[in-house]
């Protein structure tokens, strides 16, 4: 519990752990029984009240990397407005895959230099299962020409060319692969 909580146990005759919450700043506070189970088992629902997570068995590695793409997908959102220059890697500065690099990095994962290189690097996933933070690959043939950061609704967010600065765009070509950073 928070700062602003308690909690309290106690078992009953039944062979049940009870748990009562009690939350609330300001004002009468808010009680919530909780039953365990003596394994200790609780259910989704009561996590979510209480703020907590629920991770099956092999998740963890899925639900660590969806967090570093959104920590990703944060850090390369806030380099909004930088100047591309081809081989800059930030932190103001950037080309395409400097930015992917500099903000995976922020977010505690390592990638290679250039987009080719991080295409091999990520594992790669369908359109379908595309997520926010995971890298939107741009090709032509067999060659991996672009890379940026998947923002949802079919935006990326890029460091596109010279002349130009990181910013959020539409998507404009089918030919676009997708790879998830682990």
């Amino acid at each position: 519990m928070s700062a602003h909580g308690n909690v309290q146990k106690h078992d009953s005759p039944t062979g049940t752990t009870g748990t009562t919450a009690t939350t609330g700043t300001t004002g009468p506070a808010h009680r919530t029984a909780v039953r365990l189970t003596r394994a200790g088992a609780v259910s989704a629902l009561t996590l979510a009240a209480f703020g907590g997570s629920l991770l099956a068995p092999g998740a963890a590695p899925e639900a660590q990397a969806a967090t570093a793409g959104t920590k990703a997908l944060k850090v390369a959102a806030s380099k909004k407005g930088s100047p591309y220059k081809y081989g800059a890697a930030g932190p103001s500065r950037f080309d395409c895959s400097g930015l992917t690099q500099y903000a995976f990095k922020k977010a505690g994962k390592k990638l290679p230099r250039t987009a080719a290189a991080q295409y091999n690097k990520t594992r790669h996933i369908s359109a379908g299962s595309r997520a926010k933070g995971d890298l939107v690959f741009f090709h032509s043939g067999g060659s991996v020409y672009h890379v940026g950061v998947y923002a949802g609704s079919g935006k990326v967010w890029h460091s596109p060319k010279a002349g130009s600065v990181v910013k959020l765009e539409k998507i404009w070509t089918k030919s676009v692969r997708y790879g998830r950073v682990g």
